[in-house]
């Protein structure tokens, strides 16, 4: 016999049974995840550091922290300074091994947050995938080496690397010192490994954050982090530019946001982890907003488009768009499954870093002058 708890219990009494029944998981979690650290601090574990300064670009938690809006931030700021190169995992990329991106490359060989950041940076840098970062490391050595710099996206748990610079995102919608570790909560590790990065930036604020605020978090990490200029903490957010046709067209129907009338109707289609910053943003226009909601990194299907499109087609409005998010926007391009006759309806919308004023260091002049620093490849002591 089936028993619905939801007709039974209340809301905070389902989460506490929940929550008991996690709670071994989570413990058991967290003890491997302090012997796998243990290994690395004591020297059972090797790390390998290079000749060349690698700036490692993650988080600790599971879910959309912005490494990929942030990574091309660096890029943007940095790649004339510096001969750069960029090695990622290539998450659910369709490939194995060492793979250089090409202009004849598509996501599923590269992932398409690699991609999107080739599609942009192709002629400024060199961008590989690799699981084994060391290999991948080397071999981006052996094939250019006037390479004098290496961001390494997603990194933070990859130990085998010892960075020059290990640069951790956090949600400050989901501070990682409210959080628990997975599967309890969205913790990759223990809030405690921040000791191990030398910038700490707080990803996604508001844009009216009060200086209030910004000392409160501060204080908050103060147990977790050590006092500048060991570490520092960083505030960023997301802004939103004008949409772009996924597809080449002549001429655009919808350049601007603000054009849209309540007699238009939107479609936001996201395969992200996040999307819910997106929906919010676009329901501050005119037109109502319908969303459809895939996993993260997903590859859409021939049903997929058919699902999506009869949504679409039962949208009441004198114009109809679909909005989607430019990663999703890589994957579309694509893919063979999307409809011809729907290219001209479909756009992304860019989403940028901005880093908010706050006392103390610019971002990229405190970053470059960790990159350019002589001696020990960290400032803080438990990398």
């Amino acid at each position: 016999m089936n028993i619905d708890l939801s007709k039974i219990l209340n809301k905070e009494q389902r989460k506490s049974i929940m929550n008991a029944l996690l709670t071994p998981f989570s413990w058991g979690y967290g003890a491997g995840v302090w012997l796998r650290n243990t290994a690395f601090s004591i020297g059972l574990l090797p790390q390998e550091e290079f000749d060349i300064p690698v700036v490692s670009v993650g988080n600790i938690t599971v879910g959309g922290t912005g490494k990929t809006p942030h990574v091309e931030y660096i890029v943007e700021a940095l790649y004339r300074r510096y001969h750069m190169a960029v090695l990622s995992r290539g998450y659910k990329r369709m490939t194995k091994g060492f793979i250089l991106a090409s202009n004849n490359m598509s996501p599923r060989d590269i992932g398409d947050e690699p991609y999107q950041i080739y599609r942009k940076y192709g002629g400024l840098i060199t961008l590989a995938v690799c699981e084994n970062r060391r290999k991948g490391i080397r071999q981006l050595m052996r094939i250019d080496p006037e390479i004098n710099l290496i961001l390494l996206d997603d990194g933070f748990q990859h130990r085998y690397v010892k960075p020059k610079v290990n640069i951790v995102l956090m949600d400050y919608n989901r501070p990682s010192y409210d959080d628990k570790l997975m599967p309890l909560g969205s913790l990759r590790e223990p809030v405690t490994s921040l000791t191990r990065c030398d910038i700490v930036v707080a990803t996604k604020c508001p844009t009216g954050l009060s200086p209030v605020d910004i000392r409160m978090m501060k204080k908050n990490l103060e147990q977790y982090m050590f006092p500048p200029p060991s570490q520092q903490l960083f505030f960023s957010n997301i802004r939103y530019a004008d949409p772009v046709p996924v597809f080449p067209v002549q001429s655009p129907q919808l350049t601007s946001l603000n054009w849209l009338h309540p007699d238009d109707a939107v479609l936001c289609l996201t395969g992200i982890a996040t999307p819910k910053p997106l929906v919010r943003y676009l329901r501050q226009f005119a037109a109502p907003v319908k969303v459809m909601h895939f996993d993260d990194h997903h590859f859409f299907t021939r049903r997929d488009f058919s699902d999506i499109f009869k949504v679409f087609k039962s949208l009441e409005g004198k114009r109809k768009f679909i909005i989607t998010t430019e990663k999703d926007a890589v994957r579309i391009m694509n893919n063979p499954y999307f409809p011809p006759t729907k290219r001209n309806c479909i756009y992304y919308i860019p989403m940028r870093v901005g880093f908010l004023e706050s006392e103390g260091p610019n971002f990229i002049e405190w970053l470059v002058g960790l990159i350019d620093r002589q001696g020990d490849s960290s400032l803080t002591t438990n990398n």
